[in-house]
């Protein structure tokens, strides 16, 4: 069992950056593939990145590749997501996700926070 904690998002203006942050308690928190999803209103969720236990190997949705980079510090039972050159298009609530397998879908995912709102404006 892991329970999951988003924080860090808000309100940015195009071209902005965010970082959103995910603490982990429970179980050992490197034992995890860890996952960010995103969905917006009327939306289904969608995955956005993710990363084996360690960090080796990172995934992206094409449309945030380049922009996004997601990283873990195991150290702190930590998994990031940072933002940059946000576009309106990134508004959506943020989820983390733990899974016990390295997978871009949703139902892989044993485990998630309670997301965390990004909104993307002027």
């Amino acid at each position: 069992q892991v329970q999951l904690v988003e924080s860090g998002g808000g309100l940015v203006q195009p071209g902005g950056s965010l970082r959103l942050s995910c603490a982990a308690s429970g179980r050992t928190f490197s034992s995890y593939y860890m996952g960010w999803f995103r969905q917006a209103p009327g939306k289904e969720r969608e995955f956005v990145a993710s990363t084996t236990r360690y960090g080796v190997r990172t995934d992206y949705i094409d449309s945030v590749k380049g922009r996004f980079t997601i990283s873990r510090d195991n150290a702190k039972n930590t998994v990031y997501l940072q933002m940059n050159s946000l576009k309106p298009e990134d508004t959506a609530v943020y989820y983390c996700a733990a899974s016990n397998h390295v997978s871009a879908s949703s139902s892989s995912y044993n485990f998630w926070g309670q997301g965390t709102q990004v909104t993307v404006s002027s």
